[in-house]
């Protein structure tokens, strides 16, 4: 019975000691750290204002519709953006409803940014990413973008341009992927440097 009870005790003894150290003193060393080392990224990339109001994070993406914003790709994220609904729409290329909204799309893509029917459209501008919730749009979505939002604003095109570079990513670690335009930072710069009609 001595050995039982000795087992038992060195048993909970084992699982009190691993929860401490994996459920208490694991996680605030790297909370710690992550604070020290990187504060903004551990706390959620946050844009915040003159005014400190939480605007949003520059890792997710938020709808904008008015003509004097740059308008990010479609979300298939709840409503669109909802970050508690990430996620794809789950239709393949063989699905009847995703090549008609494409194709609506491509349409109203073209006419809100007055584009001839021959202008190739970039495929973020008409297709949802995986999470529904990506920040940035390629930089030839946002060059086709450019003249309806400078006219919206009374901007010269090239001023407008030179906020599109401010604003853009380089791919991650310079090699992996494409650069990307984010644009939340992009309109929110723009509504802090001239505030539209």
């Amino acid at each position: 019975m001595k050995t039982f009870f000795s087992e038992i005790r060195s048993a909970v003894m084992s699982t009190v000691v691993l929860a401490v150290a994996c459920c208490v003193i694991y996680p605030l060393v790297v909370f710690g750290i992550s604070q020290v080392c990187f504060p903004d990224k551990a706390n959620g990339s946050l844009i915040i204002d003159k005014s400190g109001t939480v605007r949003g994070s520059h890792l997710i993406g938020q709808g904008f519709a008015a003509e004097k914003y740059f308008h990010p790709r479609p979300s298939a994220a709840g409503n669109g953006y909802d970050a508690l609904s990430s996620g794809g729409s789950n239709l393949g290329p063989t699905s009847q409803k995703l090549n008609d909204a494409i194709k609506d799309r491509i349409d109203a893509y073209r006419k809100e940014n007055a584009l001839k029917d021959s202008d190739a459209i970039p495929a973020d501008a008409v297709t949802a990413s995986a999470s529904g919730l990506d920040p940035h749009i390629s930089v030839r979505n946002s060059e086709l973008q450019l003249n309806r939002v400078a006219k919206a604003r009374g901007m010269d095109a090239n001023s407008l341009r030179a906020f599109i570079t401010r604003h853009t990513d380089s791919p991650d670690l310079a090699v992996f992927g494409d650069p990307g335009v984010n644009v939340l930072d992009l309109n929110l710069a723009l509504d802090n440097s001239t505030p539209a009609k």
